[in-house]
């Protein structure tokens, strides 16, 4: 699976999500761009877009998406808080389709 991980999300992420081919928003040479640019790209290129921005889903239209998107709730968007999801963020993964929005942890949808 290619996942995409919003500027927000912190960089060393990637390394908790083996095996799946992650890369950032910075490295995509994207940083500062706008949402809709970021999921644009994601539709294109990506499977995934994995992001802590809660309110992506109420300023963006993610229905008429064809990549799925993972909203992360931790503490706060610092590694270590982050880190804490990825068992379920793998086990979200693992089972999310195209156009999907998610939310991990399930209990934190809004």
């Amino acid at each position: 699976m290619r996942i995409l991980l919003d500027e927000c999300v912190p960089r060393k992420l990637d390394r908790e999500l083996a095996p799946h081919f992650v890369t950032t928003v910075p490295k995509q040479g994207l940083s500062g761009k706008r949402d809709e640019l970021l999921l644009g790209v994601s539709e294109t290129d990506f499977d995934v877009f994995v992001t802590v921005d809660r309110n992506l889903i109420f300023e963006q239209n993610l229905r008429k998406l064809r990549t799925a998107v993972v909203v992360l709730h931790a503490a706060s968007n610092r590694l270590a808080a982050v880190r804490l999801l990825v068992p379920e963020l793998l086990q979200t993964l693992g089972h999310i389709q195209k156009g999907q929005v998610l939310h991990v942890p399930k209990s934190a949808i809004p």
